[in-house]
């Protein structure tokens, strides 16, 4: 039972679940289910999806969630950026004539959970440590300008869409008058949900009304500006003075069942299948994460991955498209007390009565208002300022943020996606290959060494001392054979050479090589070479080696025993043995 429980948490907090948290569950997800039709609408239309899509997206994969994931909070089903990445998958596919617009997203969710899992049952939640924040962040700020840029010929009256910024723009200037009647509906709506994100909520409580109150009207404005819009729609026979409205959605649930796939499209779909799932669970993980840190608690991300690849399957069987965690729905079910993932179960089934009964209304629904509701969400995503914050943190880091976002307003999402994924990579090993060192000297009156270039220390001219902040391995081998040779050329009158060890955790088999490389020429030129605070572990491991038999040096226990034994430094005082006792 226990080993079962692992795979499916909620035999652990089904165990526990009382009246009390029922309540609180059930509030949370009324609360989200009212964000979250307007938004499954909106993003549907973001993916090319038809509008129950949306719906369909909000029901199964969230009562999926439920049932394997370990967040108690995260709230599943359409985002934005992970539609967007949707739409530009499925284009090309429908393009070459390879399958419907549909069928392909269904096949890109399957996909996409099949991938999740099979990582989540080989433990591969560590591999989203490789995806940097400043990358993360860039692809997420790019991926909402061009959201936004995308949705702005829906306010016009125009159409819209387009995969990168250039696209959107030859769109924009290509298309033909700006409609009157879309553009009052659409910036209407987009000023109304404006004020009704910054502004409602203080205003009300200026006004005397409660907090909890409040919120609720703030959450529920996408939903008036939906309704306000339809009965202007009807009221005014929009759609007959050329305003473009979402049509008939047709009432009910989606029907189960697998798409038709063959090898060719599987072959198309796979990179972005591959892309979608790791930036879905990258999002997803640091949402669950940061809300989990708030109540003291943890998620398991190799479970999480289980519990987003079986959303996605769902999501793959009943009709819809790929889903993840959303930040935005995640914080309010969070600040509406929601405990246990039973709430987006709760949620699933007030989608599911959308679906049933609110579906005949939404043929009137102008595509302005979602267009509308889509600029405001995603607008929330951009964070422009942390170039700046970056640019003063690491130029690194800063180039391969700017990198991410131009190419993904440039190139589109996936050449983004994969940009900053290369880059991130590529930083790690670059840091990895390039181990901060320091020439080290005595702090006067201490038995500390630190670095000659940042502190006061005394050195001797006959002994210096290299202290290397990394484990050592076949990517920085040589760049510390480059490192010692380059100090021992410019040192004349060098007699030993000291290795400080005390950020070594690991040796592997090319810088053993390396070491006994140096060793070797150091002894050509007249150098012994010595390690000092070596590691127990490390120093076990050099012991079943030969090279402490080739050593010309000695092993110290501690960088101040070398420096007393090979400087006879000031204020020393003799602590005698040496490699010996240097297993600590």
């Amino acid at each position: 039972m226990k080993r079962l429980g692992h795979w499916m948490p909620i035999l652990d907090w089904g165990r526990r679940y009382d009246r009390a948290t029922f309540s609180a569950d059930l509030l949370a997800a009324v609360i989200v289910t009212i964000m979250l039709i307007p938004q499954s609408l909106a993003y549907a239309m973001l993916a090319g999806m038809p509008p129950e899509a949306g719906l369909y997206a909000s029901i199964l994969p969230l009562v999926a969630y439920a049932l394997f994931g370990t967040s108690r909070v995260l709230a599943v089903g359409p985002v934005a950026v992970v539609s967007l990445m949707t739409a530009s998958a499925v284009a090309p596919v429908v393009l070459a004539g390879l399958t419907d617009a549909m069928t392909a997203a269904m096949v890109l969710a399957l996909m996409s959970g099949a991938m999740l899992v099979a990582m989540g049952l080989l433990r591969l939640g560590f591999l989203a440590n490789f995806l940097s924040h400043p990358v993360i962040s860039g692809f997420i700020t790019a991926s909402g300008l061009l959201i936004a840029a995308g949705q702005l010929g829906y306010l016009f009256g125009a159409g819209g869409g387009g995969s990168t910024l250039p696209a959107v723009i030859s769109r924009l200037t290509d298309a033909g008058g700006i409609n009157p009647a879309t553009c009052a509906i659409g910036f209407g709506a987009l000023v109304f949900l404006w004020f009704a994100r910054s502004r409602l909520k203080p205003l009300l409580t200026g006004l005397g009304m409660g907090a909890g109150a409040a919120s609720v009207i703030t959450r529920a404005a996408p939903v008036m500006a939906v309704f306000a819009t339809i009965a202007l729609s009807k009221g005014f026979d929009l759609g007959a003075r050329g305003v473009a409205l979402v049509g008939q959605v047709p009432a009910g649930l989606p029907v189960l069942g697998l798409p038709q796939v063959d090898m060719a499209l599987i072959l198309a779909l796979a990179p972005a299948a591959f892309l979608i799932s790791i930036v879905g669970f990258v999002e997803s993980v640091s949402v669950a994460r940061t809300l989990a840190a708030r109540r003291r608690e943890r998620i398991g991300p190799d479970q999480e991955l289980m519990g987003l690849g079986a959303a996605n399957l769902a999501a793959g069987i009943s009709g819809a498209f790929p889903v993840t965690g959303g930040f935005a729905r995640s914080v309010v079910n969070f600040d509406a007390g929601a405990q246990t993932p039973a709430a987006g179960a709760f949620t699933a089934i007030g989608i599911a009565l959308a679906a049933l009964f609110l579906a005949p209304l939404l043929a009137a629904l102008p595509q302005a208002t979602l267009a509308a509701t889509i600029i405001v969400a995603v607008l929330s995503l951009v964070d422009l300022p942390a170039l700046a914050r970056v640019w003063a943190w690491s130029r690194h880091d800063f180039a391969a943020m700017l990198a991410t976002i131009i190419v993904t307003l440039g190139f589109g999402v996936e050449a983004g996606i994969s940009v900053g994924v290369a880059l991130s990579i590529l930083l790690v090993l670059w840091r990895a290959s390039h181990p901060h060192s320091a020439v080290v000297g005595q702090v006067p009156g201490t038995e500390h060494y630190r670095n000659i270039s940042r502190h006061q220390v005394i050195t001797h001219p006959a002994v210096l001392s290299l202290r290397v902040d990394e484990s050592l391995w076949f990517g920085n081998a040589r760049f510390l054979e480059e490192k010692i040779e380059a100090l021992a050329a410019c040192s004349p009158g060098l007699k030993h050479i000291v290795l400080m060890c005390p950020a070594v955790n690991d040796i592997d088999a090319s810088a053993l090589e390396s070491l006994a490389d140096i060793n070797s020429r150091l002894v050509d030129a007249g150098i012994r070479f010595h390690l000092s605070e070596v590691k127990g572990p490390v120093m076990d491991r050099l012991r079943r080696s030969d090279f402490l038999a080739g050593l010309s040096g000695e092993v110290f226990l501690s960088q101040h025993e070398a420096m007393c034994r090979l400087g006879q430094m000031p204020e020393c005082r003799e602590t005698g043995g040496a490699e010996g006792r240097a297993a600590g």
